[in-house]
């Protein structure tokens, strides 16, 4: 597997022979690389400085100041310390060799030397090098993101902290049993709110967690390879470790692992977002909002309760969004509506479920439509969430929106959702709440907000 596409390889040959730059050029260049060449030290570091290569091969013996010298210089440049230098010799003996791999050299290539030599040598020192590029940016992404979270984490520490003491001030100032009760409907609230944040986290936190760890025996099988080309072990012997780390998988998985990590570290972010979008801190005066974003906020904040498991299939949302301009609104008190609407067509389905078999369940899935729209006509935004579960029966329907009305087993709801909804659309926004139900058919709630 080629990590490094060949046309964008670029490698200094540096050598006071002229024949021996021929040569090593066409065979390099046959493996689609591209070749700079030099004949001696100085310019050789002028040329590095420019091009920049991704690898260099380089003499030992050459006027001026040698080999040894010249890789000192590479090595005490910032700009060129990391690109990979195999030193080209007649010399044999193993002095020279261990100086040279102490100046930072990672190989040894004794002349006369086989092309074929050459080019495996290189093309593996190539492969080295960019997973080493690749593991770098990936550990540096990774600081970077923990920064972040902690970072975030002691901002939500800080709201939560800030959000406390707003609350204990609110209940000080309580004189009715129904602003207790509304209070602690808002807790039920946010009870769905931390639970479908810790199931959403824990995901991709394993995800990335568990595939650092392949990252890192995958690295420690490399520098053991390093190591032992360093050692000059035997072709056998580096062979056969080759066989049993199984070089060319890891070539293959590795990038796969770290494109994961970055899948997942982009999943945190997306409920990041989520979060900060649902609990938006809008006490004091309206704001202008995106509809659009407070449903999508509030469905992620839900998704561990739409995902498929042994009872149901993944629960389908059928969204239909029109075109909706911005509208001045509570955006944290409409996220709770929208909390409080999906979240009891959920809870539907859970008691539909429970009295079917998967396969009737299958046969008709659950499924949720959401739509908005403008009605120029009327200078409203209407929002309809409707689902396909029992209906709710003809009888209790006007007593829906009253206070601690519920048909839920006790212990599973306060009574207090579809009231607490109601009050914020039409008192606190001037709009409407209704609902039209049909038993066996499902439940639609209309929302209508002024523009």
């Amino acid at each position: 597997m080629n990590l490094i596409s060949s046309d964008s390889v670029r490698i200094l040959l540096v050598d006071d022979t002229s024949t021996n730059l021929k040569v090593l050029s066409e065979a390099l260049q046959g493996q689609g690389w591209k070749t700079l060449m030099a004949i001696d030290g100085e310019s050789a570091i002028e040329q590095a400085e420019y091009a920049l290569p991704d690898l260099i091969l380089l003499d030992v013996m050459m006027p001026g100041i040698d080999g040894f010298e010249t890789c000192q210089r590479f090595k005490a440049n910032p700009k060129l310390q990391c690109i990979p230098i195999i030193f080209m010799t007649a010399l044999s003996d193993a002095v020279n060799k261990v100086r040279g791999l102490e100046l930072g050299a990672v190989d040894y290539i004794t002349k006369p030397f086989q092309q074929e030599e050459v080019v495996a040598r290189v093309k593996l020192h190539l492969s080295l090098s960019q997973l080493n590029r690749s593991l770098k940016e990936t550990v540096e992404k990774q600081s970077r993101t923990q920064a972040q979270l902690e970072d975030l984490t002691q901002q939500l520490e800080q709201r939560v902290h800030d959000r406390t003491i707003e609350l204990e001030n609110s209940i000080q100032q309580l004189k009715t049993t129904q602003l207790q009760l509304i209070q602690s409907e808002k807790m039920s609230t946010l009870g769905q709110l931390v639970a479908g944040i810790g199931h959403e986290i824990n995901n991709p936190i394993n995800f990335v967690g568990g595939n650092l760890k392949h990252i890192e025996n995958y690295t420690q099988d490399l520098f053991a390879l390093i190591e032992m080309y360093q050692s000059k072990q035997s072709d056998a012997e580096i062979e056969e470790f080759i066989e049993e780390v199984d070089l060319e998988y890891l070539t293959e998985d590795m990038p796969k692992l770290i494109r994961s990590i970055h899948e997942g570290v982009d999943r945190l972010r997306d409920i990041s977002f989520s979060l900060r979008s649902f609990a938006r801190s809008d006490i004091s005066s309206k704001v202008e909002c995106q509809i659009h974003e407070g449903i999508e906020s509030t469905l992620m904040l839900l998704k561990h309760r739409l995902k498929a498991n042994e009872q149901h299939p993944e629960i389908e949302i059928n969204r239909n969004y029109g075109d909706l301009p911005a509208i001045r609104c509570y955006p944290g008190q409409l996220n709770q509506v929208f909390m409080n609407l999906i979240a009891n067509a959920l809870d539907v389905f859970e008691e539909q479920n429970a009295a079917r078999s998967y396969e009737e369940v299958c046969a008709v899935p659950n499924m949720i439509w959401i739509s908005t729209a403008i009605d120029q006509s009327t200078e409203t935004a209407m929002i309809r969430i409707k689902d396909n579960g029992f209906g709710i029966p003809p009888e209790i329907q006007p007593q829906i929106f009253e206070p601690s009305f519920t048909t839920k087993p006790v212990g599973k709801g306060t009574g207090l959702g579809l009231a607490i909804s109601r009050q914020i659309i039409v008192e606190k926004h001037g709009g409407k709440l209704d609902c039209h139900s049909m038993v066996g058919q499902g439940t639609e709630f209309t929302i209508v907000l002024p523009i």
